[in-house]
């Protein structure tokens, strides 16, 4: 009986997901929806329900958050206190370096050159404050962390949407290919982000909700208690299997709501529903 329900609520979002299209979003079905894992402390395994709602196909890219930045002189973090963390190759598992010249134009400091000719790609080194500026400004919001799940599942009741596992990921999702991070990894042609939509996307039409950035969600986790904590979703560009891994539908990562990191970016929820919208 789920596994009808699913197939159905699969048709369905790929049958409402031409009306999405046209204006920027996919159409997710509202229902019942199976997350978590039986495993997973933050994340155990739960119905939930979901009112429908309109998801970005792509990670906000360069372009838009610049039409932004353009439109109202806005600073970000990064900009502001000069706190941004960047990677290199060479530097021990999980270390970054906190580099003064970073911000979302040169994402990686301007040492290792700016976005000029990466406007297609994702948006990084903004923070969850900034997020929530941009999406004040352009009439958006960011998905919950359920929402998140539901849609990166595709209808899937496991840790990847359907046809993914751990071995065929890479094409999927820009990760990192290497043992260690010790030493650049282009095997899949890009070390550090890609241009939104390069892979393969989810079977209800959303790109890179694994790898690429890490993608920013509402919501509090148990653990967060009275904590000002921000978390995010999918994995990154530098995620590999033998370090961080968290590019599957149960890990949900946390940081500062101040913070700024080169492989932190979002993906958007149209805030308002129209009238014809209603609960599938």
């Amino acid at each position: 009986m789920r596994k009808a329900l699913y197939i159905l609520l699969f048709f369905l979002s790929n049958f409402l997901s031409l009306a999405g299209q046209e204006e920027g979003y996919i159409l997710i079905p509202g229902g019942d929806y199976q997350l978590g894992d039986t495993m997973s402390l933050d994340n155990p395994r739960r119905t939930v329900h979901i009112t429908l709602f309109w998801i970005a196909p792509y990670e906000l890219t360069n372009a838009e958050f610049e039409k932004f930045v353009l439109a109202t002189n806005y600073r970000t973090m990064a900009e502001r206190y000069h706190n941004a963390m960047v990677f290199e190759p060479g530097l021990a598992e999980f270390r970054w370096l906190q580099d003064s010249t970073a911000y979302w134009r040169f994402p990686n400091g301007i040492s290792r050159g700016g976005i000029a000719d990466k406007m297609d790609h994702p948006v990084t080194c903004i923070s969850f404050k900034d997020v929530l500026a941009y999406c004040a400004w352009a009439d958006c919001r960011l998905p919950t962390i359920e929402e998140w799940e539901v849609a990166a599942r595709a209808g899937n009741d496991g840790r990847y949407f359907e046809g993914v596992n751990k071995e065929n990921i890479g094409q999927y999702a820009n990760i990192w290919h290497g043992k260690d991070h010790l030493k650049a990894d282009y095997s899949d042609g890009y070390m550090y982000t890609s241009p939104v939509g390069t892979f393969k996307p989810n079977p209800w039409g959303l790109y890179d909700v694994f790898g690429n950035v890490f993608e920013f969600c509402m919501g509090k986790l148990n653990r967060d208690g009275e904590r000002d904590v921000a978390h995010a979703r999918g994995g990154s560009w530098w995620c590999s299997k033998n370090s961080c891994s968290a590019f599957n539908t149960v890990y949900i990562g946390s940081v500062s709501p101040s913070a700024s990191f080169s492989n932190l970016g979002v993906r958007v929820v149209k805030k308002a529903f129209t009238p014809q919208d209603k609960d599938f």
